[in-house]
C-alpha cells in the first residue's frame, strides 16, 4: 500500500540519498526549517491519500491500519530513542467541535514508546483557513504565523519532542509549532507524519 521511499530527513520531500548535502535536499537548504528531523510513512498519493482523507472525515476505525504504519516508521526513525514527549498538532477548538476529534491526537495515542508520553503541549489560539486553501507557500506561512501557543503549566524546557500530524505539505504548520516549542526551551523538535504532499512546491 505504501512505502516511505527515499526522502529528505529534514523536510520529508522525495529526494535521492545521493542528492542530499549535509543531510538536506537542495530544496530545503538555506530555508529556516526549525525541525531537527522528520520521518514519514509515505507520500500523499493513491491508496494512502484515500485512507487519510477517510480518516479525517469520520472513519476513525482506520486508526488500526494507520497505527501499524506510524509505529513502524517511528520505531525505525533515527530519533526514536531520544524522544521524551509526543505532541499532536492541535486543531482550533471550533474545528475540533465540528469534526469531533483531532486525528493527530488519535495517531499520537497509538504510538508505542517505552518512555515517551503524549502531551497536549500546544494550543491553536487562532482559527486559520485550511492550508489547502492557500495558493502559495508564502500564504501558508502567513496563515499559521502566531496561530499556536504553549499551554499554561506545560514545561518543555530541555525536552526532546516529536510532533505528530497527518499530512505535511509546505511544512509551515510544523515549523510554527517547532518555533513555539523551541522558544519555550525544547532541546530538539522532530516530526512524524503519515504523508508528505505537495512535492512540486517549495517549503
Amino acid at each position: 500500500m505504501c512505502t516511505a521511499g527515499t526522502y529528505c530527513p529534514r523536510c520529508g520531500r522525495d529526494a535521492s540519498l545521493y542528492a542530499l548535502v549535509e543531510g538536506a535536499c537542495g530544496d530545503c537548504l538555506g530555508k529556516d526549517i526549525l525541525l531537527d528531523g522528520m520521518v514519514r510513512c509515505g507520500a500523499y498519493d493513491k491508496v494512502l491519500r484515500d485512507i487519510i482523507l477517510a480518516f479525517k472525515n469520520g472513519r476513525t476505525e482506520l486508526d488500526v491500519v494507520l497505527s501499524h504504519l506510524t509505529n513502524s516508521t517511528f520505531e525505525g526513525s533515527p530519533f526514536f530513542e531520544q524522544v521524551e514527549v509526543l505532541v499532536p498538532v492541535p486543531l482550533h477548538w471550533t474545528r475540533r467541535l465540528i469534526r469531533g476529534y483531532n486525528q493527530a491526537a488519535i495517531l499520537a495515542h497509538q504510538l508505542r514508546h517505552p518512555e515517551a508520553k503524549v502531551c497536549k503541549a500546544l494550543a491553536r489560539v487562532r482559527r486559520t483557513a485550511a492550508q489547502t486553501a492557500m495558493a502559495s507557500a508564502a500564504g501558508r506561512l502567513r496563515n499559521v504565523t502566531g496561530a499556536f501557543a504553549l499551554r499554561s503549566g506545560v514545561a518543555v524546557k530541555g525536552r526532546s519532542i516529536c510532533l505528530i500530524d497527518d499530512i505535511k505539505t509546505t511544512g509551515a504548520t510544523l515549523n510554527e509549532c517547532a518555533r513555539v516549542l523551541k522558544r519555550a526551551g525544547a532541546r530538539e523538535v522532530y516530526a512524524l507524519v503519515l504523508a508528505v504532499a505537495g512535492q512540486s512546491r517549495g517549503f
